[in-house]
């Protein structure tokens, strides 16, 4: 179990500043020196609004990625990047990203960046909260590739991937890494209509080599585009099997969905610990001290305290960032307040 009772947390992404988003599309005018002084900087606003915010649990944001995957392709030999998407206007969904066609057996000889951004995040960091790393799964990794007489699917991709992954997990916990997230929502998304059974496998064999050796978690959602989901938004397809995944948290995505399903929380907690996304990251209501202190009372009535953390529903890359302090700011002091009411602050 978690060291502390009803803990907050995050799941990784944090907003980009206004001025990142801007430089990002002028980096020609940048030379490097000022470029690793943007990240340092990036990440530095990023953790002063976690710690501001009060959380257990805090990352670097992200910042140095272009979305929660994407940026990893550009680590990998022996695939093309920036293949064109099939749909380039009307209302955002994911194809209006492209696939990149795998042009040789793909390798990440130089790792895929996490254990870099782990260390700046060590050495930024002034707090006394945990520190977390999140690295994406290998059939989430998966999804962006084209599939050739090579890998004909995407489940021949994964298994590619899956030593890649495994050894980033490998470098993370060796540089000093105590928390990894292991992102895999595309399972989560697509539990409805894939083999869970396999899901299972695969995640168990990527987490293998760290397994015991640092907190593990995974974040099951359904997608978050621009604010949109993608999958069928039922945790049901996925249990009893996702209890098998060798973790010791599960997050699931549950304000977004007005907590419909919250009762799987109680038979989750039997086995894991459980992250409940308790504020909604795709609206732009605030929720209010007490809204939060509500539902995570009515979380207790599932699962202990000592099994339950609490987060956003999904990273806050796509929310404005004067909404993700507001909502961070309250989320942390309606857990306070409940702690409070259990002796347990």
């Amino acid at each position: 179990m978690k060291e502390q009772p009803l803990r907050t947390t995050v799941i990784g992404s944090y907003p980009f500043p206004g001025w990142l988003e801007f430089a990002c599309q002028n980096l020609d005018e940048f030379g490097d020196a000022d470029r690793e002084e943007m990240i340092d900087d990036a990440v530095t606003t990023a953790l002063h609004d976690q710690y501001a915010a009060g959380l257990d649990v805090v990352t670097d944001g992200e910042q140095t990625r272009l979305d929660f995957n994407l940026s990893f392709y550009g680590f990998l030999e022996g695939i093309e990047l920036e293949s064109a998407p099939t749909r380039r206007f009307g209302p955002p969904a994911h194809d209006q990203r492209g696939k990149h066609k795998i042009s040789w057996p793909f390798e990440a000889p130089k790792g895929l960046g996490t254990v870099d951004d782990f260390k700046r995040l060590q050495r930024l960091a002034t707090g006394n909260a945990t520190l977390k790393a999140s690295v994406p799964g290998p059939y989430t990794l998966a999804g962006r590739l084209q599939p050739n007489r090579r890998y004909p699917d995407r489940w021949a991709i994964t298994e590619e991937l899956t030593p890649i992954v495994a050894r980033e997990l490998e470098d993370l916990v060796a540089a000093g890494c105590t928390e990894i997230t292991v992102d895999e929502p595309s399972m989560s998304c697509y539990a409805h209509r894939e083999d869970t059974k396999q899901f299972v496998d695969i995640f168990n064999r990527t987490v293998e080599p760290v397994a015991g050796n640092c907190r593990l978690s995974t974040h099951l959602c359904f997608g978050n585009y621009k604010g949109r989901a993608v999958g069928l938004r039922q945790y049901a397809p996925m249990f009893p099997d996702f209890l098998e995944f060798n973790v010791d948290e599960l997050h699931l995505e549950m304000a977004s969905r007005e907590f419909a399903e919250l009762e799987h929380i109680g038979e989750i907690a039997k086995h894991k610990d459980i992250a409940v996304g308790i504020i909604d990251v795709k609206s732009y209501y605030i929720e209010t001290v007490e809204d939060i202190a509500g539902r995570v009372r009515r979380c207790l009535e599932f699962a202990p305290a000592d099994r339950l953390a609490f987060a956003p529903d999904c990273g806050l890359s796509q929310t404005a960032r004067w909404a993700a302090k507001q909502k961070l700011h309250n989320m942390v002091e309606g857990v306070a307040l409940v702690r409070n009411e259990l002796g347990t602050a």
